[in-house]
């Protein structure tokens, strides 16, 4: 087998992430696959790199400024947990020429929306790496074989004909809920998002079956320039929360099919809940991408988590007794031949026209990038704006995160269908939930999904005992959230900024900050002022 160029991209922080105790996603499971990865000594045999985090002005390339802003406030001692800039680095890798092959197992994050967070994931390194490898390539395949649809790619890219979009996913009362066939584009995009949906328990025979034959197709038809797979892990047998009963090798089939094809390639992560059969899987696929699968030991070497993997302590995941509902009842051909007709209608190959390619990010062009520390002026600017609530100092900041996650921002229904006023900006879950709440309901409400169990749960828009316009969401139909609300002011008597709504005295914010919150006559100590009363 030919020899590939591989970067490799680890960041040791990752792994140290957590989402909290008894959550099912354990970004530990890319710790431990490194340390897989690294007892069959592969580090050698490829670059190894560490990512730079991400700025706020490369995640606002996809992501509103608005929701980057929000996060960095809502979780400041986490923000930079969510910005690892390892799927992007890895685009720039490819287009350099310096590596044919890159991976970086902590992304593909594919739920993450333009403005709002969505099954665990925050940041969509996907969408913005992809963006990056446009700044080169004219055309670029995207392929999701985790359980759960690929809806937040799919909707950033849902009007272009340069991002063909191909997920592989479980359909019918799943999350997200979206990914049918019918689901083909929109605009110049139409027929550039393909989707196959699948049922329960589908082997590697059949996976095999559909796969080939649409990536063939599409290999054909679309002629990428490069290649990025989402290798979700959820779609392996036992996996947690996902329903596919693939094997490790059948899983791993799909990137030694792609790196046959000799076109650039970026292997990511993303679902995969099961984390023992998550590490053996993600480190075979590194081996499968060095192209060394048929060399490495099936017995796996000792390493710092050896006890984990009993108690056959093999590189394997072996499939289960769980029916095959696609083949029982046929549709698994026919979701093929929809999938294959859909390809047909296409036109190949869509031309790009000739632009000269940027020698360096826009960002770094304008000198945003740099790592220059911030001096006295934009130290002071900052603390211009901090806002300091004394009855509400740790409560406002969770109830606004829960909001913005539960609430999402409600226009009023256009009163035209008219498939030209497509907004690309929205997405299609939110379109859809909308256009639901108007038909069946005249109630303040929206329905969201369950990543966990698949229901469907209708959250109010208004809910007693809190307070929505002081945390950002608001009742109205018509209305927008606002990120940026305060209860800080300006007053031109004293020419600076205090709290007269949440606080019932008006005090300067640093005479405030450096009485540590005490108001005034309340010396340290008295844990009294507590328990004062607020005027609403």
């Amino acid at each position: 087998m030919s020899k590939r160029r591989v970067a490799y991209y680890y960041d040791a922080d990752a792994g140290a992430y957590t989402y909290g105790l008894g959550h099912p996603m354990k970004p530990h499971r890319i710790r431990v696959t490194h340390d897989l990865v690294t007892a069959y000594d592969m580090l050698p045999k490829m670059h190894v790199l560490r990512p730079k985090r991400a700025t706020p002005e490369t995640m606002s390339s996809f992501h509103t400024d608005e929701y980057i802003h929000f996060l960095n406030r809502v979780t400041p001692e986490t923000a930079e947990d969510l910005t690892y800039h390892g799927t992007r680095c890895a685009a720039k890798r490819i287009t350099s020429g310096a590596a044919d092959i890159a991976i970086n197992w902590a992304g593909g994050l594919h739920h993450a929306k333009k403005r709002e967070a969505s099954g665990f994931c925050y940041i969509n390194d996907i969408v913005l790496g992809i963006l990056e490898l446009l700044r080169t390539y004219p055309r670029v395949l995207y392929i999701d074989i985790d359980c759960h649809h690929g809806d937040g790619v799919e909707e950033a890219f849902y009007t272009t004909d340069r991002v063909m979009t191909c997920s592989f996913h479980k359909f019918g009362e799943y999350f997200p809920g979206t990914g049918t066939q019918d689901d083909r584009g929109r605009g110049k995009g139409k027929g550039y998002a393909i989707n196959v949906p699948l049922k329960d328990g589908i082997t590697d025979q059949s996976f095999q079956s559909v796969f080939e034959p649409v990536i063939m197709k599409i290999l054909e038809v679309f002629q990428p320039s490069a290649v990025v797979l989402q290798c979700g892990a959820d779609s392996l047998a036992g996996d947690k929360l996902g329903c596919f009963n693939l094997t490790m090798h059948g899983h791993a089939h799909c990137v030694q099919f792609l790196r046959k094809q000799n076109i650039p390639l970026i292997l990511l992560g993303g679902g995969g809940y099961t984390v023992k059969n998550v590490a053996r899987t993600w480190t075979y696929e590194t081996a499968c991408a060095l192209g060394i699968e048929d060399t490495i030991d099936p017995l796996l070497p000792w390493n710092e988590y050896f006890e984990w993997f009993g108690p056959r302590y093999r590189l394997e995941v072996v499939e289960n007794n769980m029916e095959d509902l696609n083949v029982k009842d046929g549709s698994l051909d026919t979701v093929r031949i929809t999938a294959l007709e859909h390809l047909s209608e296409l036109i190949p190959a869509p031309s790009v026209g000739m632009h000269d390619v940027p020698r360096e990010s826009v960002s770094h062009h304008l000198g945003l990038d740099d790592d220059e520390p911030r001096d006295d002026l934009d130290e002071r600017l900052a603390r211009k704006f901090v806002v300091y609530s004394l009855n509400a100092s740790s409560n406002i900041c969770i109830e606004h995160m829960r909001y913005a996650y539960d609430l999402q921002e409600s226009d009023s229904p256009s009163e035209t269908s008219d498939d030209d006023s497509w907004d690309s900006d929205e997405s299609l879950s939110s379109r859809r939930s909308r256009t639901r709440r108007f038909q069946k309901s005249s109630t303040q409400s929206r329905t969201h999904m369950s990543l966990l169990t698949g229901q469907y749960f209708d959250v109010p828009v208004q809910e007693q005992g809190y307070s929505h316009f002081e945390h950002g969401a608001v009742p109205g139909k018509t209305a927008k959230r606002r990120f940026f609300q305060s209860a800080a002011s300006w007053d031109e008597t004293i020419e600076d900024v205090i709290i007269g709504k949440l606080s019932p005295f008006p005090i300067q914010i640093g005479e405030l900050m450096e009485r540590g919150g005490r108001p005034p006559g309340v010396e340290e100590g008295e844990e009294e002022w507590e328990d004062m009363a607020v005027d609403p």
